[in-house]
């Protein structure tokens, strides 16, 4: 049987899943060092999808804990923009298939933003449903960041095409008579959290990057609103929009721009 090349190993090393495979034995016995890196690469790349694996089913275990109770329709509930000085806070509730599977899926800040947009499309494409609640920084000044996060949330559920029958939350307890769950880090520890915080981010960052074309002078669309040094230099050159956090230090002390 003729040799195959180092390219059409690599090809067929595509196809292949299983560590137990004939041909990752017979490659094996390869001498050349160009086979040699290939299986070596390939080993470390099976690995890392096995971590995103075993981490993913990890992050299912409230769900499965809450699906053997009874319960069978189960939101995630997150929220992106608590800490911006501009901007809305943008909550999101995902309601996941029992059999949905996305290995890699975290904490949204934990990811890019290109592996955040393939996410936010997948999810979109596979959750029983899907949730925004959009609460605006005027808003915000008037009953504060928590009460305005609680509220987005809220309105998140609400704008759920089904009504879920168990809400594990991220970190804050809502006054619904729906059953629910707080979990501390819940978006790195709840696949339904997780999925609602990269609905949640994905939204209110295109949010920005839009708002940005109208007010291009606080480059919003590299600083989301946060407040970094350029952001805030930018703030005391042009003072305040009408997308600021008014109530928000130091913004607060400086001249607007309404």
């Amino acid at each position: 049987m003729k040799r195959l090349t180092v390219s059409q190993i690599q090809q067929k090393l595509i196809e292949i899943s299983d560590e137990e495979d004939p041909f990752i034995a017979a490659i094996d016995q390869d001498e050349r060092k160009g086979v040699k890196q290939l299986l070596k690469r390939w080993r470390k790349h099976k690995q890392q999808e096995q971590l995103l694996q075993e981490k993913f089913m990890q992050m299912t275990a409230y769900e499965r804990k809450i699906r053997s109770e009874g319960f069978n329709c189960i939101a995630g509930i997150d929220e992106a923009g608590r800490g911006p000085l501009a901007g809305p806070v943008v909550a999101g509730a995902v309601i996941l298939p029992k059999e949905f599977f996305l290995p890699g899926l975290d904490d949204s800040k934990k990811l890019s933003e290109k592996k955040r947009e393939e996410y936010y499309n997948y999810i979109k494409e596979h959750a029983v449903g899907i949730g925004i609640g959009v609460i605006h920084a005027h808003e915000i000044d008037k009953i504060n960041i928590y009460e305005a996060t609680k509220k987005a949330m809220l309105a998140a559920i609400v704008d759920l095409k089904k009504l879920p029958d168990f809400l594990l939350i991220d970190a804050i307890e809502l006054t619904t008579p729906i059953a629910q769950q707080s979990i501390i880090k819940g978006d790195a520890n709840s696949v339904s959290i997780a999925a609602a915080s990269i609905i949640a981010k994905v939204t209110r960052d295109r949010f920005m990057k839009n708002i940005d074309k109208e007010f291009p002078q606080y480059a919003f669309k590299s600083n989301m609103g946060y407040g970094t040094k350029e952001h805030l230099a930018r703030i005391q050159k042009y003072g305040a929009s009408p997308y600021h956090r008014k109530s928000f230090a130091p913004i607060k002390n400086n001249r607007f721009v309404d």
